[in-house]
């Protein structure tokens, strides 16, 4: 059974106004000595494609500047600090659940399988586990839910950045098989421009049939 600590909505941040907090590492009094895995997902909420998981393991001795919410990132700011995430941190996974996997678990329950794969497939064991939000995959470590986390804790923020990268490179080479829904702008997300060429062309086999705007089209 997972080992599961409670969220941290206190946990520190630092910044002026108008500026991003900078992330930091989030630690309990009792937590074990050794290393910290952050865990983050992208892909939840389109139409198309897998939900991809990455976990890292950052090494203190090789800060990354610049770390934060991969949302707020610009897609060339996210393209470099990947290479540099790849390049400094001990280790790096990636875990994904496919669209067949939605299907047939429901988002929720994908999701929480790729986050288990990343960490699975971690080169490195982490004595503990911080997960960006409220739900916690099943693991056989130490694991804490942190709401906000990839904005407060490096190792998150990172995950966060590896995960989006991953799968917007995915999107774009989907684009390359089905040209006519336009993956490389809006990377599977319901976009006014997927939804008419859904309309247009119909669903191709990398859409979640079960989500409601690609359902719509089956029945009409």
């Amino acid at each position: 059974m997972p080992l599961n600590a409670s969220s941290r909505p206190d946990a520190p941040r630092r910044g002026g106004r108008g500026r991003l907090p900078a992330p930091v590492q989030c630690a309990l009094d009792w937590d074990p000595v050794g290393l910290i895995a952050g865990v983050d997902e992208a892909g939840r909420g389109p139409l198309a494609g897998p939900v991809v998981a990455a976990a890292v393991i950052l090494d203190d001795a090789r800060p990354i500047a610049g770390l934060a919410d991969s949302k707020v990132l610009t897609a060339l700011r996210r393209e470099r600090l990947y290479d540099e995430i790849r390049a400094k941190a001990l280790c790096c996974s990636i875990g994904e659940a496919g669209v067949e996997e939605i299907e047939r678990l429901n988002i929720l329950q994908a999701t929480m399988l790729a986050m288990q794969r990343a960490v699975e497939g971690l080169r490195l064991k982490p004595a503990k586990v911080l997960v960006d939000g409220n739900r916690l995959p099943r693991l056989e470590v130490l694991c804490e839910a942190i709401v906000g986390g990839d904005a407060k804790v490096a190792a998150i923020s990172a995950a966060s950045i590896i995960a989006k990268v991953h799968r917007d490179r995915w999107c774009d080479a989907l684009h390359a098989q089905f040209p006519q829904y336009g993956f490389d702008r809006h990377k599977g997300y319901g976009t006014a421009e997927h939804l008419e060429a859904l309309r247009v062309h119909g669903p191709c086999p990398e859409h979640r049939r079960g989500f409601a705007p690609v359902a719509a089209l089956l029945v009409a």
